[in-house]
């Protein structure tokens, strides 16, 4: 098998430590293969949305991180049918858009989220 080498933050590090334990991987290459291909099915089935779909993505962030947000909500004006914002309780934000218009679209606002170092969470979940 070949060997991949990257760096991480340490805060990843203990959260990944953390994470091994608690499920019970042998060690961090099981646990990172396996978030890989959580990742990999991810992707597959974003690039398998129909020519038109319905959608509900889901998006948190730090309070002070709203400018990304709005940004990509700006270039999707012509998808989204709905947008919910609100401030949960560990001074997080929460973004809930209904999304509606071709497959491709819907998949290009959640990978433009997904880039985005400040999102905590991407969603995207097919109706």
């Amino acid at each position: 098998m070949p060997v991949v080498s990257l760096s991480l933050p340490k805060q990843m590090i203990k959260e990944l430590d953390e994470v091994q334990e608690s499920l019970g991987f042998a060690g961090r290459s099981e646990l990172v293969r396996s978030a890989v291909r959580l990742l990999l099915q991810d992707v597959n089935a974003r690039n398998a949305l129909p020519d038109e779909a319905v959608a509900v993505l889901v998006v948190t962030h730090a309070r002070e991180n709203e400018q990304p947000v709005s940004r990509i909500r700006h270039a999707h004006l012509d998808i989204i049918e709905a947008h919910i914002h609100g401030q949960g309780l560990r001074k997080d934000c929460v973004e809930l858009f209904l999304l509606e218009g071709p497959g491709p679209k819907i998949a290009s606002m959640t990978n433009e989220f997904r880039k985005e170092d400040d999102m905590r969470t991407v969603k995207l979940v097919t109706v």
